[in-house]
């Protein structure tokens, strides 16, 4: 019979968010969702903790993935971007300004999902068809936009890019 996780039973976990190496002691059962945000990473955000929303989406080694999904040991040495690691107020992201410019940001609850789904599909595919768009932002709700504009930020982002 397998051993339950233990809360009580804590760990180091090392690994890289946003270009900064980071140490934190966890538990074997911790959410990555809950650590990220317990460490101060509010772009990430909590919605409906079954992988279903994408709020709480985030690149791991470029690939946009659910944090809500992952257990935090899971990531041990691997890399994490957050919108936090994108850009700055100061200096945004191009893909951060497409979305303001095509008027994609709305409450902005699920953007910084949708940012990060778009940077991974704009790594890996530069030049994206709409229904590659809509492929890569599948399982990121937005209750606001509609999805247009969001759809026109993409391929905004990816002009900008070039």
């Amino acid at each position: 019979m397998p051993v339950p996780h233990r809360k009580d039973v804590i760990m180091k976990l090392n690994l890289t968010i946003n270009g900064q190496n980071k140490t934190f002691e966890v538990a074997p059962n911790d959410i990555l969702l809950h650590v990220l945000r317990r460490e101060g990473y509010y772009s990430v955000k909590n919605g409906c903790e079954e992988g279903e929303c994408g709020a709480c989406t985030i690149l791991i080694n470029g690939r946009a993935y659910k944090s809500c999904l992952i257990l935090a040991p899971q990531v041990e040495g691997k890399s994490i971007t957050t919108v936090e690691g994108l850009g700055t107020i100061e200096k945004p992201h191009p893909i951060q300004e497409a979305f303001v410019k095509a008027g994609a940001v709305q409450c902005g609850y699920c953007i910084p999902g949708m940012i990060l789904s778009t940077k991974a599909l704009l790594d890996k595919i530069p030049d994206p068809t709409e229904d590659e768009i809509k492929t890569a932002l599948d399982g990121n709700l937005c209750r606001c936009t509609g999805y247009v504009k969001i759809i026109d930020a993409v391929k905004m982002s990816a002009k900008q890019i070039k």
